[in-house]
């Protein structure tokens, strides 16, 4: 990959991963939907498996946010936040590694938590003067509370 591209593709590549962290924190459908292609595939596998979760691969957008949202939505407040990013560009597909640090606290007494730090390898597609993204893999660097009661 290339590592060329304007400053403008590379804001746009890093702001769909803030579209999609924000979208969860907002509960904001729109928002987060926007951040996928339709064909977008998201697997959770590699972060949940390190508290023995076995979540599905989910694929296309439309599930995506229906599953994340029904889980989260009255239920859990989250709070994500995008540090280290790097972007190669490719023509119309890029690559963004990021760390992401998303806080989940069970509603509404916040007294069941799990902090996780993840890494994400994300690959994102051109649409028009955005960029979205189809396939995200998160995996888990490390993690405090108790995830098993978040995700359940």
């Amino acid at each position: 990959m290339t590592d060329e591209g304007t400053s403008r593709d590379h804001i746009e590549i890093v702001d769909a991963l803030y579209r999609f962290g924000l979208g969860q924190d907002l509960k904001d459908r729109e928002l987060f939907a926007s951040s996928f292609a339709a064909d977008a595939e998201l697997d959770f596998r590699p972060a949940a498996a390190r508290w023995g979760a076995h979540p599905p691969l989910m694929t296309g957008r439309d599930a995506i946010v229906d599953t994340i949202l029904a889980l989260f939505t009255g239920r859990v407040d989250t709070t994500h936040q995008v540090t280290n990013p790097r972007v190669t560009i490719d023509g119309d597909t890029a690559r963004l590694t990021a760390l992401v640090e998303a806080q989940h606290l069970l509603s509404p007494g916040h007294g069941t938590h799990a902090l996780l730090k993840n890494r994400y390898d994300v690959g994102l597609v051109r649409d028009g003067d955005r960029w979205v993204m189809r396939r995200v893999v998160i995996e888990n660097a490390w993690y405090t509370g108790d995830p098993a009661a978040i995700f359940s």
